[in-house]
């Protein structure tokens, strides 16, 4: 996991949630390479029981092309560093259910990324408000250490369930755990909660191991 310069962390703040301290700077953190973008080929796919039974995708033009929103969000690393107060803008997850909706008998999200990468979402967190498929920060287009060109933003999980890099979103109906889930992550991931390991899952927090 590759790591860029950083500020030290601040004291900790009794607006956070546990275990987590204030972070100046925005560090960079990620598994494996930085994928190397190619806008002739990228697109961003939705598929697995979507209500039509059809995949859906958009190439790079016809994504940007999709209405934008902007969201102030913080972002929780369990790694125990919190940045605060982002500001996000990209396609909110609601439009993208709208315009593909998933079929009714669907509960979960898999987020595929580049490499394979994966993140698995109760279908309630991937649509909630403030959920986002962003493309810029703070006014900023993202690096692509940050996850350029579309990275997903959750704000009530921690930074983990938003990967980087997306490149197609998995209607599921039945949970099935992702890259870091299956390595001994928790499989719900709330920092209020400090579900950060999958020791501490208790029954009804995800698929038997």
């Amino acid at each position: 996991m590759g790591q860029s310069e950083q500020e030290p962390p601040e004291p900790s703040d009794p607006g956070l949630p546990p275990g987590q301290r204030l972070q100046r700077g925005w560090p960079a953190l990620h598994y494996g390479p930085v994928p190397r973008f190619k806008p002739l080929t990228w697109d961003l796919q939705v598929f697995g029981a979507t209500a039509s039974a059809e995949k859906h995708s958009w190439d790079f033009e016809g994504f940007n092309a999709l209405p934008r929103t902007t969201v102030r969000a913080d972002l929780h690393c369990v790694t125990r560093f919190s940045v605060l107060d982002g500001e996000w803008t990209g396609v909110s997850t609601a439009l993208l259910l709208d315009r593909v909706p998933p079929d009714r008998s669907v509960t979960h999200v898999m987020v595929w990324a580049e490499y394979g990468y994966s993140a698995n979402l109760r279908l309630e967190d991937f649509a909630a408000p403030g959920t986002l498929l962003a493309t810029h920060h703070d006014g900023e287009a993202l690096t692509a250490e940050h996850g350029f060109p579309v990275r997903l933003v959750v704000p009530g999980l921690y930074a983990w369930k938003g990967p980087k890099w997306v490149r197609a979103v998995e209607y599921m109906r039945a949970d099935r755990r992702g890259f870091w889930e299956e390595r001994g992550y928790h499989n719900r991931a709330d920092p209020w909660r400090e579900q950060r390991y999958s020791y501490q899952e208790e029954p009804g927090d995800g698929p038997l191991r």
